[in-house]
């Protein structure tokens, strides 16, 4: 499955330079607004250490890692919502992606100007959420205008729980509140809500960007971002792009950890990013492994086995049997597929079965 995250914030608060850091995609830094255009979109690993494991066991032909891509959105600004700035091109571009990675100044350089002339990640923060929100009592509103009728007199049961969601949406937003706030439990309501695409549903992933003597425990500004969203159901991430983005540029992995070490971190900000923008997601891996390739496939968390065949290929999941699962541990353990089959540790499990992160798996089906 594809996973797409958007990066937003303001004008210079290292975005590009986040993206910079995580991306294969090289993205336009300079120091003014609007220095991204277009949205950039990179492609980037997920790291995962167990496939480096998987690797020197099977000793397979080539190794396929699970990828992320980044989108890095244009600095949105007060009235974006309204089309100030270049507003709408970069709205729709977050409307696109699965999650949203909300980047916060937090940190002081006077050779950075900051668009509202002093840093204040908190304000910063709210400025953002605003023009969201605004944006989605918009969609809100326009639907609420659509299916009322529909849901009044009663013959479509859909338009009824259309109607019923979009007005608590509606309140919540009315009163300054994400659309994320709004609990809706039931699976059917859920998967209606989901289809209107707002904006402040999607979960956030807050990156406080801070110096580099900051990188490990944070600054004054992280505090207060800490505090303003306590009851948020949302992750914060503390990178320090700038000096990151110049580790990443080493040529080999030993002097980039070396760099790491050195200011403190035992894993970059890349890897500690796409790591929360998984947990963010509820999502999963599963392996395959031959002798022609070792995989990481990404799945939601509570899928069951025909659908995640299924994401191999439509046909795997159309004509599945059954699936042969060993344990990674089991894995390790034993050394081996056939090792694991002497051992009793192949487990043959059917259509109900649900998969566990790290499974390596073996998929039987007949189209």
């Amino acid at each position: 499955m594809s996973l797409q995250c958007g990066i937003v914030g303001l004008p210079n608060v290292g975005k590009s330079t986040l993206f910079n850091c995580i991306s294969s995609g090289k993205a336009q830094s300079a120091n003014f607004p609007f220095c991204t255009i277009e949205p950039n979109v990179g492609s980037t690993i997920v790291p995962d250490e167990r496939l480096q494991v998987l690797e020197k066991l099977v000793n397979p032909q080539r190794v396929v890692p699970a990828t992320v891509e980044i989108v890095d959105i244009a600095g949105l600004v007060k009235g974006a919502s309204k089309g100030e700035g270049l507003g709408n091109q970069f709205l729709g571009n977050i409307r696109e992606t699965d999650a949203i990675i909300h980047v916060l100044r937090c940190f002081d350089d006077p050779n950075i100007v900051h668009v509202d002339g002093n840093v204040n990640p908190v304000r910063d923060k709210e400025i953002i959420d605003t023009e969201l929100q605004i944006k989605d009592l918009d969609t809100v509103e326009n639907r609420i205008g659509k299916v009322q009728k529909q849901a009044q007199t009663g013959g479509d049961k859909n338009a009824k729980r259309l109607y019923e969601i979009l007005v608590k949406y509606k309140e919540a937003l009315e009163q300054g509140k994400s659309a994320r706030t709004v609990k809706i439990d039931n699976a059917e309501d859920r998967k209606l809500a989901k289809e209107l695409f707002l904006l402040t549903d999607k979960p956030v992933l807050y990156v406080c960007n801070v110096d580099e003597n900051s990188a490990v425990s944070g600054n004054e500004y992280v505090e207060k971002v800490k505090e303003a969203i306590k009851d948020e159901d949302a992750q914060l991430l503390i990178v320090a792009a700038k000096i990151e983005s110049e580790i990443a540029e080493l040529e080999s992995f030993e002097e980039r950890q070396m760099f790491l070490n050195e200011i403190g971190l035992e894993y970059s900000g890349v890897s500690r990013l796409i790591k929360a923008a998984y947990r963010l997601l509820d999502l999963e891996t599963y392996f395959t492994a031959g002798v022609q390739e070792v995989r990481a496939w990404t799945y939601p968390r509570g899928t069951k086995a025909p659908q995640a065949a299924g994401i191999i290929h439509t046909d795997f999941e159309k004509g599945f049997i059954r699936a042969e699962v060993i344990k990674y541990d089991d894995y390790v353990k034993y050394g081996s597929e056939s090792a694991c089959r002497d051992a009793g540790k192949l487990a043959v499990e059917g259509k109900e079965y649900i998969v566990q992160d790290g499974d390596i798996m073996h998929f039987r089906f007949n189209v």
